[in-house]
């Protein structure tokens, strides 16, 4: 989703990994809360958790990001997109 947004908001010509320094800071930030959750077992999105580990600014470029990318994914990635919908609405369930 990082990778869409990129690409359709910084058009910037040096990129590394197909991403600007902005949106790859964000993806190496997600990826190290993700690795040290310890409800990671359990959990499926971090916006169902009970615990919110980020930082509040990089809780807002998440946010940002996942606005603009999640009704894209329809069309980029429908599949994934069809199992997030059925994850979200599963943990909804759970609570």
């Amino acid at each position: 989703m990082i990778a869409l947004y990129c690409r359709k908001n910084h058009k910037q010509k040096e990129k590394h990994d197909g991403l600007c320094e902005d949106c790859r800071a964000l993806r190496d930030y997600a990826w190290a809360r993700s690795e040290k959750c310890p409800f990671m077992e359990q959990k499926t999105f971090c916006s169902s958790c009970k615990v919110h580990c980020y930082k509040p600014e990089m809780r807002e470029k998440v946010r940002t990001v996942m606005r603009f990318s999640g009704p894209r994914m329809l069309l980029y990635h429908p599949v994934l997109a069809l199992y997030h919908v059925y994850n979200t609405v599963r943990a909804k369930h759970l609570r």
